[in-house]
């Protein structure tokens, strides 16, 4: 795998982003995308995709933890499927399971002027969990 990767973590009020070195190895934050719409959240990250020459999308899938398929799972796919449509592009999902409280507690040591920007920070670091989970598989041996 090469090009750049975007990763999504998906909320109601914004969309965090993360972004892959050229190599598909490291996951960065990249913000967060304010949500108006899912036409122009689309085309929104449609732009980005195409400005950052990004290669392939994950999308995070946030599975209840006792397993199946729930409405923010439903949704995710659903915003996956479209999202492959505007773009053209490989869009995958990944299990999303306690990614932002892992990124709440790493926030916790972040520097204050971070905390302060904290639902901003938790989606873009969110997505960066999510990213990361992606690129560590991918570059598996197995």
């Amino acid at each position: 795998m090469t090009g750049p990767v975007l990763g999504l973590d998906l909320g109601a009020r914004r969309i965090g982003l993360a972004l892959s070195d050229e190599a598909a190895r490291i996951a960065f934050p990249a913000g967060s995308l304010e949500r108006v719409g899912r036409e122009r959240d689309l085309e929104a990250l449609r732009a980005l995709a195409a400005e950052r020459a990004v290669t392939r999308i994950v999308v995070g899938l946030p599975i209840p933890l006792g397993g199946g398929d729930g409405t923010a799972a439903r949704a995710a796919r659903s915003f996956a499927d479209a999202l492959a449509g505007v773009t053209g592009l490989p869009v995958e999902l990944v299990d999303e399971r306690l990614t932002t409280v892992e990124a709440e507690r790493a926030l916790q040591q972040a520097p204050a002027r971070q905390r302060r920007r904290r639902k901003e920070v938790i989606d873009a670091m969110a997505a960066t969990l999510i990213l990361r989970t992606y690129l560590e598989r991918a570059g598996a041996p197995w």
